[in-house]
């Protein structure tokens, strides 16, 4: 029996949490080992307190993110607020959140360098929906006196390292993300919302053309012969079908593909979505694609005999035959084409990252 993967929440929902018990202690002297918040969807969700204190002028609240199942680098990441009071007066780098509620990124929280974001240039990377979490959060602790809350992470800017947010324009350190306050194990939402965000910023940037790459190992096989800006790559994982129709629908002109074998085999049996669990590339529709691209007598039946396709490949290699290897990448192109309705170019990479053949 296959275990039920178990949910968690979101950066942003951490730090409302936190500004919430930070607020009650501030106001009400409260310091209560747990929290209770609203989430977006009407639901309410008790967080558990890390830590709570003073520290001159306001108090520091700390939540330990528990993202659940998922694979989440953030995952243990301790999420501050320090709310604290203040006289209304405009500071550099301060939004207005909501009512008498200012809100701003503090160590650890990166800042938006590049248009095309949900947030603008020069604001802290708090996304709308857990800004609104955190006002809301604090608002039913006091709505009328006016206060300031910074949030933070603690190492944030060096988890940062481990996440697309350079890429992205969000710099010195993390995004407070989240769209339902949940984090639901290996997210497609997640990831295609990064995806999207991903060819935004290209667009913003007034890039015409898209890399799309299945993992870093082809994305620096593609890097290695298109002289374009980083803003021009996405890493699209597994999620081929959706990539492509989005850039479609920025308003791309040409898609550049980049893949290794078994994800370029995949599209090239037209399989939408790459994952191991969504169409698997089953050995027996992979030898009959080769097969229709000319492998034959032996070396067909080593084909049909293999356990992997990365055995194909080798066999493939091996027998010297590149031209079923570049068919396999013709294949793969006329479904991104079909799919995207744009000029596609696909690039065939090795373990080593180097571009082994094209279309």
């Amino acid at each position: 029996m296959t275990k039920r993967l178990r949910s968690g929440y979101t950066t942003g929902a951490c730090a409302a949490a936190a500004a919430k018990a930070a607020a009650l202690f501030l106001l009400r002297g409260e310091t209560g080992g747990t929290v209770e918040i609203p989430f977006p969807d009407g639901t309410r969700h008790g967080f558990m307190v890390h830590s709570c204190q003073y520290d001159g002028e306001g108090v520091v609240a700390a939540i330990i993110k528990d993202a659940g199942d998922d694979p989440d680098v953030t995952n243990g990441a301790e999420i501050r607020a320090r709310v604290s009071s203040h006289a209304g007066q405009l500071v550099p780098d301060l939004q207005v959140a909501a009512g008498n509620i200012m809100l701003t990124g503090g160590a650890g929280v990166g800042r938006v360098t590049k248009p095309g974001l949900a947030v603008q240039v020069g604001e802290p990377a708090i996304n709308p929906v857990p800004r609104q979490m955190i006002v809301q959060a604090v608002q039913e602790v006091e709505a009328a006196k006016r206060l300031l809350v910074e949030i933070s992470v603690v190492n944030g800017e060096l988890l940062a390292e481990k996440t697309l947010n350079k890429r992205l324009g969000i710099r010195g350190g993390l995004s407070i993300l989240g769209t339902t306050g949940i984090v639901r194990p290996v997210s497609a939402a997640a990831w295609t919302a990064t995806i999207s965000a991903s060819m935004s910023v290209a667009r913003e940037a007034g890039l015409v053309d898209v890399v799309l790459s299945t993992g870093r190992t082809s994305e620096r096989g593609a890097q290695s012969q298109l002289d374009l800006p980083e803003e021009a790559y996405a890493m699209m994982g597994d999620y081929l079908e959706f990539s492509l129709q989005e850039a479609a629908q920025q308003g791309f002109r040409r898609v550049h593909l980049a893949g290794m074998w078994a994800k370029i085999t995949k599209a090239a049996l037209r399989v939408p979505q790459t994952h191991v669990r969504n169409g698997a590339l089953e050995m027996v529709d992979a030898a009959h694609l080769l097969a229709s691209l000319g492998a034959d007598g032996p070396l067909l039946t080593k084909i049909k005999n293999s356990n992997t396709a990365r055995e194909m490949s080798e066999h493939l290699r091996n027998a010297g035959r590149q031209d079923i290897i570049k068919a396999v990448c013709v294949k793969a192109r006329e479904y991104a084409e079909d799919v995207s309705g744009l000029k596609v170019s696909v690039y065939l990479v090795d373990s080593s990252a180097h571009v082994v053949a094209r279309a």
